[in-house]
């Protein structure tokens, strides 16, 4: 782990002086390696690099206070830098002059190490001074010229998906905003069904049955969504989209479902489209049929939420635009990047992730509609705060873990460190 920055002072032993722009160390040694910035253990790329004059770090503000979901605004009048963001749940506001070094921390003042400073168009201020007033730990690791950031604990939307096995880890519904019961699949010959080996609806386990379950969730504040499960594999899924007298039984069994169980919500996890058929007439079908379920959904005042693979993988049948235009949200599966073969928890590759979100954001979905999903088969608890981390630094709507069966203590504890639910 890196070495804490005091708030007080600067621990940095690197010495460098400003000249135009460029820095150059006082030692024989000659020109500083570059610095860089790890937010949450990713790379974060700020568009200008931290510099360090007179012994103290000085970060690019806005590109690092976007990543954290502070709002900062320039007055040119001024030459002030207005940042305002929530520390601890409430609201801090923040003003920086330029050239000074006391700046203005909710109407009072506060000593910094440095005045803010330009340099190539952004502005500059110190580190420490940031960690301090907006929450973040700061840190410098001087053998590989890095500064890291680790985001405060923010509220996001969590969703647990209730599926194969997690009946022993029940009592984690409590800590979840929604829960994904995944009880129906369409079958081979693209009926729902509720029977089967893997999705199917529950006996019950003595006094808790699958209704219970449903209504406690409902009852505690966690939304509970019916999610129906299909795969492509043998073009079951094209079948039912394709056939109007089965999209339309489809429909009406889940939506008759949804209303008679007491689902507040359906999630469709609508695997494999895209792979060997046309993408393009893949993705009419599926947003026809999304539509078609939106419109009753809403009538019945039911919320629609779709799982989605990412676009850097290689189903190519979601029009993620227009599907989030029908759903209330979309979870991003962006999970099983790593090559068959490879060890069970191996915990997916960070910049494929990244870019997934951005994609999918690029792609035309709000950051507000968008879930990162998380496989914990294939994270650890070392790995699994990486990808939170990523959920905050775009300002998603939150993150689904698949599946709650592995939402142990181990796990609980990780994640309640740097996020929790927004119902809290």
């Amino acid at each position: 782990m890196n070495n804490w920055i005091k708030p007080a002072a600067s621990v940095l032993m690197a010495t460098a002086i400003l000249v135009g722009g460029s820095y150059e160390t006082s030692h024989a040694a000659g020109i500083l390696k570059e610095i860089n910035v790890v937010l949450d253990d990713i790379p974060l790329y700020l568009g200008a690099s931290p510099v360090i004059k007179n012994n103290v770090t000085m970060v690019p503000f806005r590109s690092l206070a976007a990543a954290l979901d502070i709002r900062v605004s320039w007055d040119g009048k001024t030459k002030s830098v207005i940042a305002q963001g929530i520390v601890n749940g409430t609201s801090r506001n923040v003003v920086l002059k330029l050239g000074q070094n006391i700046a203005t921390v909710d109407g009072a003042a506060v000593e910094m190490l440095a005045a803010p400073l330009i340099v190539n168009e952004q502005v500059l201020i110190p580190l420490s001074f940031f960690g301090t007033q907006f929450g973040a730990k700061v840190g410098w690791n001087s053998a590989t010229s890095t500064v890291s950031v680790v985001s405060p604990k923010r509220a996001i939307h969590l969703r647990a998906f209730y599926a194969l096995g997690s009946f022993s880890q029940r009592s984690r519904i409590l800590s979840m905003d929604s829960t994904a019961f995944g009880w129906a699949r369409i079958n081979e010959n693209g009926e729902l069904t509720l029977d089967g080996d893997d999705y199917y609806w529950p006996e019950a386990a003595g006094d808790v049955t699958a209704e219970a379950l449903i209504q406690e969730s409902a009852e505690e504040g966690v939304k509970p969504y019916l999610m129906v499960y299909a795969v492509d594999g043998k073009g079951e899924l094209t079948k039912m989209l394709g056939d109007e007298t089965l999209r339309r039984n489809s429909i009406t069994a889940i939506v008759n479902l949804a209303r008679d169980k007491g689902f507040g919500g359906v999630l469709l996890d609508y695997e494999g489209l895209g792979l060997r058929l046309d993408a393009l007439g893949q993705q009419k079908l599926l947003n026809e049929y999304v539509a078609l379920l939106d419109e009753e959904l809403t009538a019945l005042n039911v919320k629609l939420s779709l799982a989605v693979p990412p676009p850097n993988g290689s189903y190519k049948g979601y029009d993620y635009k227009k599907l989030a235009s029908y759903a209330d949200d979309l979870v991003l599966m962006a999970y099983d990047y790593n090559p068959k073969g490879t060890a069970d928890h191996t915990p997916e590759p960070n910049a494929k992730v990244e870019e997934a979100v951005q994609l999918t954001l690029k792609a035309g979905v709000p950051a507000d509609k968008l879930i990162l999903g998380i496989s914990l088969w294939n994270e650890t608890t070392a790995t699994v705060d990486d990808k939170l981390g990523l959920a905050k630094r775009y300002g998603l709507l939150g993150a689904s873990f698949w599946r709650l069966t592995f939402y142990g203590d181990d796990f609980a504890e990780t994640i309640d460190r740097v996020v929790q639910k927004v119902g809290e």
